[in-house]
């Protein structure tokens, strides 16, 4: 039997209203059984500071607003509010211009479940970045404790020059200087020490990935809806860029100018075939596009 604490999910709603119609969804769902999670809480809340209070130390937060320009607002906020105050936030996807309270409870249900699935792909993207990272800080947690060491001799070196110079007093002006010289050496042991635990501290809580939403970015960048969104995956998933990741609506990459440059690229593709994607997808069965053009 797994002996490790389920992961604890918990759903904030605008009202008591909602947090029925969440319950109902939630009666057939398995999830402790299958996926060892628990979701713990449904808190009807409209204000951050209350929320602030009862989502904390939540591993996983689901934001259920209703979906309107009010909902909408209320789900930035507490975005903004709760990021550090739960493992990951994830926001749930409705038709837009329903209330909770009157969604199916089927609609809901199954979206309980993928909000979880994209939150843990979202935590799968960073397992390659999160190992090299954690060489590094190993890395640096021995150059500490080299420092430490070194720290340490030298703090013992500096006692027996004092107590050498308290046991001869003809020695005192030799010893006073190479104690001053040792305690140069020491402050800047010191110093180095303090740099590389600060850049431990960086590294440790450094983000890997930055992740976006699909429809939004490409809305902000081209001032259109993205009505292909399969277009995107398929070019991605061809052409296989460094450094990007796209599914579930998300994509993700090291930092936003990564995901712009890549997003204009296959802008200009899909301009330059127009209705004939499919045009494209044969000539790249067929070898005729070379994906090594759009790295040029």
């Amino acid at each position: 039997m797994d002996a490790r604490s389920p992961i604890d999910v918990r759903i904030i709603v605008e009202g008591a209203s909602d947090v029925e119609n969440v319950s109902r969804a939630m009666q057939n769902i398995a999830l402790g059984a299958e996926y060892h999670i628990t979701i713990s809480s449904i808190i009807p809340t409209t204000n951050p500071t209350i929320a602030k209070k009862v989502v904390k130390g939540a591993d996983i937060l689901l934001i259920a607003t209703d979906v309107d320009a009010p909902g909408r607002e209320l789900a930035d906020k507490f975005q903004k509010t709760l990021k550090d105050e739960v493992g990951h936030i994830e926001r749930m996807k409705f038709p837009y211009g329903h209330d909770v309270e009157y969604i199916n409870p089927t609609i809901i249900r199954d979206e309980i479940k993928n909000a979880i699935i994209r939150a843990g792909l979202t935590a799968i993207t960073h397992i390659q970045e999160l190992r090299e990272k954690e060489d590094e800080l190993w890395e640096s947690r021995r150059e500490v404790k080299n420092l430490e060491n070194e720290l340490e001799d030298v703090s013992s070196e500096k006692q027996r020059l004092i107590t050498q110079l308290q046991n001869s007093s003809e020695e005192k002006e030799e010893f006073i200087n190479e104690i001053q010289e040792l305690d140069d050496e020491l402050k800047l042991f010191k110093q180095r020490y303090l740099d590389v635990k600060n850049e431990y501290g960086i590294m440790q809580n450094k983000n890997l990935f930055e992740t976006f939403s699909l429809n939004e970015i490409w809305s902000e960048l081209f001032n259109e809806d993205l009505d292909e969104e399969e277009h995107v995956y398929f070019i991605t998933s061809e052409f296989k860029p460094d450094n990007i990741i796209i599914g579930q609506g998300l994509i993700a990459a090291p930092t936003r100018s990564d995901v712009v440059e890549w997003l204009k690229i296959i802008k200009t593709v899909l301009i330059f075939y127009d209705s004939r994607i499919d045009d494209l997808k044969e000539e790249i069965n067929n070898d005729k596009f070379s994906p090594n053009l759009l790295k040029e």
